[in-house]
């Protein structure tokens, strides 16, 4: 998936936002079509009548209100032909009439379509321009040539077509009639589409959705007729809906096949083990004691900020301004990466065995916790391991534990710690920005990010630099599923459900607090373990969320750590990245001991409590993409640190 592309004017645009595409290679039936075309365009979608009556009652405060139901209810009527067909006027002496992919619609008359046209066409001007009058007449202009020239009624639109002969089977059928057509007729161009700018981010999301409309249509539209076939001459041009690609040809195979979607069996009820899960008291279980050596971060090179998601709206998605976004998730910004996932995953490990001082033969592991890895083989660990110039390591495998990556790396390092006594390389990476599409709770969330750890035993009769680790996984299957990729229902593209994420989370902080608070605490000092914790630095998820789940859980909001209002959510990076960034904006300033608690997809847990020494991180500000070898400079080590949303955190722990 092209994640997003930068316009002329610089600006950050999602092509999957604005140009509907489904991904039929999911879909097995004409049941799993219609529920995914209901939740992207018809539930949202105001009929005609309902405009009408909305305009009738005085329900439209502003114009932009009635535009932007103008423009969701023609995604609506076009929700078939924009996603599964494409549109070529055919003289109707030219038609093919024996095919099997050649379809002509059936259309019936529009219902008081002119009642409804003189309905917009009259309120628009006396309603007021919501942000600036001349752009919103610009693109009422576009929109309403679209709406006003429909001929056909929407609600009974067929997603599978008949075939020119099936068509001719009902001499009854309408059609689309067109006495002429001009193959120039002007449309937009993909480049004038993605180089709109307004300076309002909901107009300039609204005039790409009225451009993507208007080519939808690309004929004199006040010339078009509804005819039958007995009305039909030679030389009169028809519109014929051919299948746009090979997956919607597959799909409708299928269909006439009469195939069915497979079935899956429910799952059980879960219950919990037996007897609970110890803690690893690190120090008293291994002999061979962990210390972090270095630990570098890699972040996006291309800010998505709030406003930029408003800009690429996508028609699917309910009215948010960039403030709500904010207030719901306590995000700012995300970043996103230019680079791909394999790049972000070797810049942040030559920085971590740089920092170390370290050489690839040296390592005798290598790990990476990635959930939107999309290779297979080889995994990405024994990728690095290649690019790296490892001639053999003891072990090197892809960790799948999303959100929870960090600790789960960590708890595998310290354990393979014990076999191979030399370090083990830990990566954390994450590329969201391709695997979203637009489905909204994911594209508002997740950003683009790397850090690595390389993890190395202890000089012989010193403490190691993690005093408890322990991890967890699984729960109710509705907490399991409750963030999937790939998930077919959405077009194969990450899909967060809210309320589910929420439980696991609050059930997962709930319990690791609890233990930490019966452990005793480090060294022989007074009080628990969770007494002996100098910083929280959580798994960046929504920082919303999670301060309302810390503060049940009994913590206060200034004992934790976010860069999440500038990073997005990173999932298996997010940890590594804030306590990077905690060290960069001065917040960890000494060796403090951490408490580091993931959570996510899968219903999987895990924290790791450690000691994190601000010499051992190497603080980098730029990511650009490079030839292999080439890092970013890192900040000289006496700049001061630059002004971030932890300022506060700084405060609080300095």
């Amino acid at each position: 998936m092209n994640a997003f592309v930068l316009n002329q004017h610089g600006r950050m645009v999602f092509p999957s936002n604005i140009m509907p595409e489904l991904d039929f290679s999911t879909m097995e039936t004409l049941e799993q079509l219609d529920s995914v075309i209901r939740r992207d365009f018809e539930t949202k979608a105001p009929s005609g009548t309902e405009i009408l009556e909305r305009v009738r009652t005085g329900a439209y405060a502003t114009r932009y209100d009635l535009m932007r139901d103008l423009a969701l209810n023609l995604f609506w009527a076009n929700r078939f032909s924009i996603t599964m067909y494409d549109k070529r006027p055919t003289r109707w002496a030219d038609l093919p009439r024996t095919r099997s992919d050649v379809f002509l619609p059936v259309l019936e008359p529009w219902e008081e379509g002119e009642a409804k046209v003189t309905g917009v066409q009259e309120a628009y001007p006396q309603l007021p321009s919501k942000w600036n009058e001349g752009c919103e007449d610009r693109i009422f202009d576009i929109l309403f040539d679209v709406f006003a020239n429909r001929r056909h009624h929407a609600s009974t639109l067929p997603a599978v077509k008949p075939t020119v002969a099936e068509f001719l089977e009902q001499p009854g059928n309408l059609t689309f009639r067109l006495p002429h057509y001009d193959p120039d007729y002007p449309v937009y161009d993909y480049t004038d589409i993605l180089d709109v700018s307004e300076d309002v981010p909901e107009l300039e999301a609204l005039h790409r959705w009225a451009m993507v409309l208007h080519n939808q249509y690309p004929w004199e539209r006040s010339q078009v007729e509804l005819a039958s076939v007995d009305q039909l001459r030679d030389d009169d041009w028809v519109v014929a809906f051919h299948p746009r690609d090979k997956e919607v040809r597959a799909f409708l195979r299928r269909l006439r096949a009469g195939t069915g979607p497979r079935h899956v069996a429910g799952p059980r009820e879960s219950r919990p083990p037996v007897r609970p899960y110890p803690e690893l008291d690190v120090r008293q279980r291994f002999s061979v004691q962990p210390r972090i050596e270095a630990l570098a971060a890699v972040h996006g090179d291309q800010v998505c900020s709030n406003d930029d998601l408003i800009r690429n709206t996508a028609y699917n998605w309910s009215p948010m301004s960039a403030d709500e976004i904010s207030s719901k998730t306590g995000i700012e910004q995300r970043e996103y990466s230019s680079l791909p996932l394999e790049e972000l995953a070797l810049q942040a490990a030559e920085a971590a065995l740089d920092k170390a001082g370290r050489q690839p033969e040296e390592i005798g592991g290598v790990l990476v916790c990635t959930c939107t890895s999309s290779r297979l083989i080889p995994s990405l660990a024994t990728y690095l391991c290649g690019q790296l110039g490892m001639h053999q390591v003891y072990a090197a495998y892809d960790i799948i534990a999303a959100c929870a990556g960090m600790p789960y790396g960590v708890a595998d390092a310290v354990r393979m710690l014990q076999e191979v006594e030399r370090p083990v390389l830990v990566v954390c990476v994450e590329k969201f920005s391709d695997k979203i599409g637009n489905v909204r709770t994911s594209r508002m969330i997740f950003g683009d990010g790397a850090a690595a750890l390389v993890v190395g035993p202890a000089p012989e009769g010193t403490d190691g630099d993690i005093d408890y680790m322990k991890t967890y996984a699984s729960g109710p299957a509705s907490e399991v599923n409750s963030i999937l990729w790939p998930n077919p229902e959405f077009d194969n593209n990450i899909t967060v459900f809210g309320p589910q994420v929420k439980a696991l989370a609050g059930r997962y902080l709930s319990q690791m607090i609890d233990e930490l608070g019966k452990l005793p605490a480090p060294d022989g000092r007074d009080g628990s373990l969770m007494d002996a914790i100098d910083l929280i630095v959580p798994h960046q998820a929504n920082k919303t969320m999670v301060i309302g789940l810390a503060e049940r859980a009994g913590l206060t909001a200034d004992q934790l750590y976010f860069n999440i209002e500038q990073v997005g959510n990173t999932s298996s990076a997010s940890i590594p990245l804030a306590i990077h960034d905690a060290v960069r904006d001065g917040v960890i300033t000494e060796p403090v001991r951490v408490f580091a608690p993931g959570f996510g997809a899968g219903a999987v847990a895990g924290y790791a409590v450690m000691r994190v020494d601000p010499a051992v991180v190497a603080v980098q500000t730029t990511s650009q993409p490079h030839e292999h070898g080439e890092m970013p400079a890192p900040a000289p080590a006496d700049e001061t640190p630059s002004e971030s949303a932890s300022e506060g955190m700084r405060e609080a722990f300095t």
